[in-house]
């Protein structure tokens, strides 16, 4: 082990800024990556160094080079977390410098949710395939992952050991009676990590995944480079709390939509089904939308009523958002 390895107080440190940038098109949540799909070459979260010199702020400079890189100006910005842990950049368990990351997610509009040359957009449960619930439990939650979840809980090294993993896992997947909680996004990925059963395990050098590596993308997820999976999961978590208390989703909407296109939203988003007349009545209750006296001749049969958010809930409540109800298990 060199000198910068052991004490680190010699070890040059990289600065940059990741975007999360995310938006709803057809109903489905997407978030822009960058990089070919192929083995040794991961896609990643756009992401770029932050200049002291000419950035006023880091949320400038994230703006500046998101515009420069993407063409997308952004709207909703807001700061994460900051993701520093030794070695999420391999090299530097060879001497190179010590990468740290401040995550951002942005928002974007579906009509502007272009494809910028070298990117694309993702299906967000592509990427987290068991956090998919708008059609009930996901088949790969039930058959794949919590056997091999109890599996790895077996193997604790003693009964606290177990306890804990079982607690762990009881929260985080809603094993227990207190069911499904949709922002436990990143609790989940983390635990699947260190049980070994998604692929960046692998790449991270920790330990052995539980899946043969060929499979391991199609099993639980596509992986991404370095924690860029672990930044994303991050971002869900927060954006599917956010929805509740603060009008965000309207920052992925068209101007002018439909009671049914924002509800497809707030469902893709959130991973859950909502039932139709409820949400409307919640929408109403809240004030969130108002009506624009025009139709839309797009839903393929009765024209549908066009809406469009309405600015002054923001000063008339103090978190005005969109309730979600929680997952609940079937036995």
């Amino acid at each position: 082990m060199n000198k910068d390895q052991s004490s680190g107080s010699n070890q040059a440190v990289l600065l940059d800024l990741g975007a999360v940038i995310a938006t709803v098109t057809v109903d489905e949540p997407r978030v822009l990556l960058v990089g070919p799909e192929e083995l040794n070459s991961r896609p990643r979260l756009p992401s770029g160094p932050f200049d002291p010199d000419s950035d006023r702020t880091m949320e400038e400079g994230l703006r500046r080079w998101v515009t420069d890189q993407t063409g997308l100006n952004l709207g909703f910005v807001e700061q994460l977390y900051t993701f520093g842990d030794r070695f999420r950049d391999p090299d530097a368990r060879a001497g190179g410098p010590r990468s740290i990351s401040v995550g951002y997610v942005a928002l974007v509009r579906q009509s502007a949710a272009k494809r910028p040359a070298g990117s694309d957009w993702f299906d967000w449960y592509r990427l987290f395939p068991w956090e998919d619930w708008r059609n009930g439990i996901p088949a790969m939650l039930e058959n794949l992952l919590q056997p091999k979840i109890l599996s790895w809980i077996d193997g604790g090294e003693s009964s606290k050991a177990r306890k804990g993993r079982q607690e762990r896992a009881d929260v985080a997947f809603g094993f227990s009676d207190a069911g499904w909680d949709a922002d436990r996004v990143l609790e989940r990925y983390e635990l699947l990590y260190e049980a070994g059963l998604v692929a960046e395990t692998v790449t991270d050098g920790r330990i052995k995944t539980g899946f043969d590596q060929s499979d391991a993308h199609t099993l639980t997820g596509l992986p991404l480079h370095q924690d860029h999976r672990r930044i994303l999961a991050t971002a869900l978590g927060r954006l599917r709390g956010k929805i509740r208390y603060r009008p965000v989703i309207f920052e992925v909407m068209p101007a002018d939509f439909t009671l049914l296109q924002l509800q497809r939203a707030v469902e893709g988003l959130a991973g859950a089904p909502l039932h139709k007349q409820n949400f409307r009545r919640l929408v109403a209750a809240e004030g969130l939308v108002e009506p624009t006296g025009q139709f839309s001749s797009e839903t393929g049969g009765r024209p549908a009523e066009l809406f469009r958010f309405r600015p002054g809930v923001v000063r008339e409540r103090p978190a005005p958002g969109v309730r979600m109800p929680r997952g609940k298990r079937t036995k």
